[in-house]
């Protein structure tokens, strides 16, 4: 294994606390090194295999741990090559390429490892088990589901393999449709600081409903998809806000755009008012990569004392830097103005500042920056009863006759704050959760 691994170029960089390098280095040890005691060489390669069957319960993985495991390497490794690989395609042509294909061929034999003599000589068995794993069910939402499946599918495709070659045809095939990496492989990611270092975390879990799901707003749905079907085609979009009652749907329906145009390659960061300082690393770096990225901000607005909002139309325009054309930028809110606005505001008569129409001006630049501004109003009361009987429609174990669910909907409704999709969405969990 040891030979295998020190023989990667490309692919070398992953890192001497990875599983691979790690068992890599113990096999060495085992077969070289005869200071190092048995126990010790036992425990050491014991704690790799709890290391790869927590990454297999973080992504779901069954059956051969191991392959799965380099499926895995191959899938998340971001270097020159697999980079360029999402954008333009590889070809067996050039340098590059024949130095790829050598690592491939290592690939290949680690991806068909016999562990047999290392269990002989130290007396383990786990390697064994770990090819031939079943693991518990478990619901969707505890492991990584979008990983997880690609990761898979590229194991069993790589199990057809029969030579370096094989794997370098299917693994850039892989790139080519998925991408690599974390924006590869996830829907959406949120901002987290690891010291002083900016990180765009992957958000494992993320909700599967689809604009279909969300019944009546039809002409805020199709501003949305004639604004997403151009950025995810490559021609100009604009930002997007979406303002309106609470309840009505606006960030269900961002989290819907995103399923729909996830596969071609959108994107979403999810990004929060104090962390707007971080927007021009963010997008430094995601501009770059072959991904169409929305960076949302939900439940977005502004006291009068917040100047956070300074950074956002910096970013959005009027800072030196263009903003990149694969990068829009989306928010949600309750005010159409997003920064809160008074009666001095429509004054220049103050007392504390000679020209108000400015502060008001100011305050308005931000929404400006958003080319499509769309209107989420609480629905009707026959619009209510529409969403109502579309989503218990969905739901046969709710057995009520149209007029009694009406009535009760309506019932709620006075009692939970009004209509609206959310307090329609509350309502029917309430009636599932009365079926025994």
């Amino acid at each position: 294994m040891y030979r295998e691994t020190a023989g990667l170029v490309m692919y070398g960089q992953l890192g001497k606390d990875s599983i691979l390098m790690k068992l890599g280095s113990l096999v060495e040890k085992m077969e070289h090194d005869d200071s190092y005691s048995r126990e010790d060489l036992v425990r050491a390669i014991y704690d790799e295999v709890y290391r790869l069957l927590d990454l297999s319960t973080t992504y779901g993985f069954d059956n051969n741990l191991w392959q799965c495991y380099i499926a895995y390497l191959l899938a998340t490794t971001e270097n020159p090559f697999s980079i360029l690989c999402e954008t333009v395609g590889a070809s067996k042509d050039g340098t590059v390429n024949e130095i790829v294909i050598q690592d491939m061929e290592h690939f290949y034999r680690l991806f068909h490892y016999d562990f047999s003599a290392m269990e002989k000589k130290l007396g383990v068995a786990c390697f064994e088990t770990l090819t031939h794993y079943h693991s518990m069910a478990k619901a969707e939402n505890t492991y990584n589901k979008s990983v997880s499946e690609k990761v898979r599918d590229l194991a069993s495709q790589l199990c057809e393999a029969k030579n370096g070659e094989d794997f370098f045809d299917i693994v850039t095939a892989f790139y080519k449709r998925y991408g690599v990496g974390k924006f590869g492989l996830n829907k959406a990611f949120r901002v987290v600081h690891t010291g002083d270092e900016m990180v765009l975390s992957p958000i494992t879990h993320t909700s599967d409903v689809t604009l279909d799901e969300l019944i009546g707003y039809e002409l805020q749905k199709k501003q949305l998809v004639e604004n997403m079907e151009a950025f995810v085609e490559g021609r100009r979009a604009n930002n997007c806000l979406l303002f309106g009652d609470s309840g009505t749907g606006k960030s269900t329906c961002i989290k819907a755009i995103l399923n729909q145009y996830y596969e071609k390659g959108l994107r979403l960061i999810e990004v929060y008012k104090h962390q707007f300082q971080d927007l021009s690393a963010i997008i430094e770096t995601i501009k770059n990569r072959n991904y169409k990225f929305i960076i949302y901000m939900d439940d977005l607005s502004f006291e009068e004392f917040e100047i956070e909002y300074k950074y956002l139309k910096a970013v959005i325009e009027g800072g030196m830097e263009v903003r990149p054309d694969n990068v829009l930028i989306y928010a949600t809110s309750n005010r159409r103005h997003l920064i809160r606005e008074t009666w001095s505001d429509r004054s220049d008569m103050s007392n504390d500042e000679l020209h108000r129409s400015d502060t008001m001006q100011e305050k308005l630049s931000l929404v400006a920056r958003f080319g499509v501004s769309i209107n989420f109003s609480k629905p009707s009361k026959k619009d209510f009863d529409a969403i109502i009987l579309g989503l218990a429609k969905a739901h046969p174990e709710i057995t009520l006759s149209e007029e009694e669910l009406l009535m009760q909907a309506n019932a709620w409704s006075i009692r939970n704050g009004g209509y609206s999709g959310r307090v329609a969405e509350q309502f029917i969990i309430h009636l599932q959760s009365l079926v025994k």
